[in-house]
């Protein structure tokens, strides 16, 4: 079992100020609002993910895996733009690489630019505000670091994408034990746990925990965690139409799509395949809604074209209106930008565009059940693996048309939530038991 790190608590009590009950609130909720108007907010995806389970918790050491190279001392972007340091001035004492020669921005990247430079204002504040808050800074290292006993060495992971494509994949199963009881042994050994073992088809069928337990499942020798009230359907793009409901008023208040989209870096193809974007126009978006209206959010990277897509082409397609967007700011353990600002290519941020589906009777309702998200929100957090978006979900409930609790479900999806429903090719990708510890 890992033991405690007394260093958040510290942390907390360090000052006697907002800020500290600010802190103590995010050390249980995972979430630290920097501003007033709550525009600008920090999120520990880890403290998030584990409001799904009950037995288990997601290991922090597993979900902050990328290391990140830490600079003595954190400065704000003006500090830097002043005095000339950031990340290009700790490449200097590198050995010297022939520089590429300069080109002429094409028009997409010339709006790309421009776009960037009218943004920067907004994500400049919200960067300083983070630093602002000192005891929120000094416990990002205890965050990552965490003594839990993770270790990413021994057998390896299940590719369900490469599985699913074989011939035999519709002859998979997978092993679900449902717990019927507990059988306590020694003072110092975990409670042993019996159950009825389920075995179901693993591709194309709707899997589901309906208790309000975690569940341990086995495929190939592997052991998968699913959260309470959570579900999964693993198909490819083909088998999509079948999670339309057969009546809409069994739809989903909020939708949260995170496609693959097509990209030209042979790194990112290797690491996460992706699909030509038009694919996504044939998404059943609209058919998912539910009658009294979805929330729909969609993860974007920062390409000017995918951007011109989506608003031209995808949105309209979907019938998603009252669009906003809003921002994702990524930083290291120590504080600063995990890239600088205004590197062209590699963005410190990413885009989530928020917008509704079958809402238009909601404007005439007297006593809406929601309220529609303001424009330009930021996020910010510690990234995790490669692709890996934080959940954003508890922040984003107040603006969900429709019954409560909200019907909600993930789209291209590579871990589960309590309560929802996961839908893509590697759905089970975060659940193996090596990103787990017991509570």
């Amino acid at each position: 079992m890992a033991q405690k790190n007394p260093s958040f608590q510290e942390a907390a009590n360090g000052n006697n100020n907002s800020s500290s009950e600010e802190l103590s609130s995010f050390l249980e909720s995972g979430i630290f609002r920097l501003d007033d108007g709550s525009r600008v907010v920090f999120v520990d995806p880890v403290r998030l993910l584990n409001r799904s389970y009950s037995r288990f918790r997601v290991s922090p050491s597993g979900y902050y895996s990328r290391s990140f190279k830490s600079r003595s001392k954190v400065r704000s972007i003006g500090e830097e733009e002043e005095e000339g340091i950031g990340d290009d001035a700790e490449r200097r004492g590198k050995k010297k690489k022939r520089k590429r020669k300069s080109r002429e921005l094409n028009e997409r990247e010339i709006c790309a630019e421009i776009r960037h430079q009218e943004l920067r204002p907004l994500l400049l504040k919200a960067y300083n505000s983070l630093l602002t808050v000192s005891n929120l800074l000094s416990c990002l290292p205890n965050i990552v670091e965490y003594e839990d006993g993770y270790s990413n060495s021994g057998r390896e992971e299940h590719n369900f994408v490469e599985l699913g494509n074989l011939c035999q994949a519709p002859h998979y199963e997978i092993s679900l034990c449902f717990n019927k009881g507990v059988i306590e042994e020694a003072e110092d050994s975990w409670p042993v746990r019996v159950g009825e073992w389920t075995i179901v088809p693993l591709f194309d069928n709707l899997i589901g925990n309906e208790t309000t337990e975690d569940v341990e499942a086995e495929f190939l020798n592997s052991k998968y965690i699913l959260p309470p009230r959570s579900s999964f359907y693993m198909s490819d793009l083909r088998r999509v139409r079948d999670l339309v409901p057969v009546h809409s008023d069994h739809g989903f208040n909020l939708i949260v799509i995170d496609p693959p989209w097509e990209n030209g870096s042979v790194y990112q193809k290797a690491v996460y395949p992706t699909l030509p974007n038009r694919y996504f126009l044939y998404l059943p978006v609209k058919q998912l809604a539910h009658t009294a209206g979805a929330l729909v959010v969609l993860w974007m990277t920062n390409r000017e074209k995918l951007r011109l897509f989506v608003e031209k082409e995808l949105f309209p397609t979907w019938g998603v209106t009252n669009v906003t967007t809003h921002y994702w700011l990524k930083v290291k353990p120590d504080g600063s930008l995990i890239s600088e600002l205004d590197l062209f290519h590699h963005r410190p941020y990413e885009s989530l565009v928020v917008g509704y589906v079958n809402v238009k009777s909601a404007e005439f309702e007297s006593t809406p059940s929601f309220t529609y998200m303001q424009d330009n929100q930021v996020f910010i957090s510690i990234p995790g693996s490669h692709s890996r978006k934080p959940p954003l979900a508890k922040l984003l409930l107040d603006h969900v048309p429709g019954r409560k609790p909200a019907k909600c479900i993930e789209l291209f999806a590579r871990e589960l939530v309590g309560g929802w429903m996961s839908w893509g090719n590697e759905p089970l990708r975060f659940q193996d038991s090596r990103y787990f510890i017991r509570k």
